[in-house]
């Protein structure tokens, strides 16, 4: 029997639905071939490169989700032209740039708009970003951005949650991260394209988005040596010019696929893949029981071993175990045979999922930023809430296998961060659909009605 969505009284008394919803009938295995989209989080960051030049870029492979068209928005409130070429292709042209800052109400939404602080610096002298906003998983302080853009000779305050930031001409540092920071990294990365002499980053992020946004820099003209390394060195060059450019794989996308063919028992083929890029993904689902290989030089093969079994997990910086995927393998412990420790060490509130997965059946105890995950023999559907992105891609797994209906709210969330992920997950035999709310399918029937009787009206008078 299925469960009833989240409902609410309606000031007519009768009740109407608060949210979409996604509804899982769990159980089933999984089958065939999934196509992986590009990477948001370099894409975002892709975008923000692009202010760079004044010529034309054109970004292929870039997926199509919520925070693209926000940072699409953010990018023309500033005066730059952001077209769809074609289905995953964006055309970006900043040669009218003129515009130092950003709108707060769209900032807000959007962690990743903070990337263009950088390039905006760069290319008119000041720049004035609203402190950003984005999923509530924890502090991500701006403090390693603002002393890298400090070493390289610009003024920046912060003041009511505004940074402003000035430099009549960006002058290469030598900058060392407390913590090897993505977003620090990039944003000093950019900003350092276009600055006299050399900049040195020590203790820099090895993420493979940061070695794809070095590869975009660089097809701009930009010079830069040691992406993917603890070190990146950047000599600034006086302009960059335009590029066509292809966004790498999604890896946590991939992983997120592994996790449901990981729970459902299933054999999956996920691609396209860069092996480099998910190593620790795969060494710990090895460790867990499924059997993964290499078809190819870029399609992965996911299949069940004789059995699930527990396994600690601790998130670090790449090549360590992503934050990005705790909350996904956290499902995949919680129906594994023994009891597992997770420790989160990026992002101290990144554990707000784990109430959501008790409702479905789960036994995990947090103590101290750990969850022991003791496994059970099943899980049962359940209405549960997404809290953040990735927390609501383990609750999608975790659906999957759950015996009967799971329903999901809080799709915002999932919608940020997967690109048609119900309808990936169909193809593959998953039971899954997207319900919009009561409500929203009243006021579509209504606003057909009153088309309809205005066209009547006016045949009438016609007549």
């Amino acid at each position: 029997m299925a469960i009833d969505p989240p409902l609410t009284p309606s000031n007519s008394g009768q009740t109407k639905l608060v949210d979409p919803y996604l509804q899982i009938e769990g159980g089933y295995r999984l089958s065939g071939e999934v196509t992986i989209s590009g990477a948001k989080n370099s894409s975002l960051a892709l975008m923000a490169a692009a202010l760079l030049t004044m010529d034309g870029c054109r970004l292929h492979n870039v997926p199509g989700l919520a925070d693209i068209r926000m940072m699409s928005a953010i990018l023309e409130s500033l005066g730059v032209r952001v077209r769809s070429h074609a289905p995953n292709t964006l055309d970006i042209d900043a040669r009218f740039l003129s515009v130092h800052r950003a709108p707060y109400e769209l900032v807000n939404s959007l962690r990743a708009s903070f990337f263009i602080l950088g390039p905006i610096l760069a290319r008119l002298g000041m720049a004035r970003i609203p402190l950003p906003g984005g999923c509530a998983i924890g502090a991500r302080p701006v403090d390693l951005h603002v002393r890298g853009l400090q070493a390289l000779g610009a003024e920046v305050r912060i003041e009511h949650g505004i940074v402003e930031a000035r430099a009549r001409k960006l002058r290469g540092g030598r900058i060392h991260l407390d913590y090897p920071s993505v977003g620090a990294t990039e944003t000093i990365m950019m900003a350092a394209t276009l600055a006299e002499g050399e900049t040195v980053i020590e203790n820099a992020a090895q993420e493979p988005e940061v070695c794809d946004l070095a590869n975009f820099c660089r097809s701009l003209g930009a010079r830069i040596r040691g992406a993917g390394t603890k070190t990146i060195v950047v000599s600034g060059v006086p302009r960059l010019h335009g590029s066509e450019y292809h966004v790498i794989p999604d890896r946590i996308e991939i992983g997120t696929f592994m996790a449901a063919a990981a729970i459902t028992r299933s054999t999956l083929r996920i691609g396209p893949v860069v092996p480099e890029h998910i190593g620790a993904v795969v060494a710990k689902l090895r460790e867990m029981g499924s059997q993964v290989s290499l078809i190819g030089s870029d399609t992965l093969e996911v299949s069940p071993g004789r059995v699930m079994a527990a396994s600690d997990i601790e998130t670090l910086p790449f090549p360590g175990f992503p934050t990005d995927m705790q909350a996904q393998f956290m499902s995949v412990l919680a129906v594994s045979e023994g009891t597992s420790i997770i420790s989160e060490t990026v992002f101290e509130n990144r554990l707000m999922h784990v109430p959501e997965l008790n409702r479905l059946g789960a036994d995990i105890r947090v103590r101290s930023g750990h969850a022991i995950v003791r496994g059970v023999l099943k899980l049962s559907g359940a209405p549960v809430v997404a809290t953040d992105l990735r927390a609501s891609a383990a609750l999608v797994i975790a659906g999957l296998a759950a015996h009967g209906t799971t329903t999901i709210t809080g799709l915002h969330h999932l919608d940020r961060g997967y690109e048609n992920i119900e309808l990936k997950l169909q193809r593959l035999g998953a039971r899954i659909e997207r319900h919009l709310p009561v409500a929203q399918v009243n006021e579509v029937s209504d606003a057909v009605a009153a088309v309809a009787a205005v066209a009547g009206a006016d045949a009438g008078a016609a007549g």
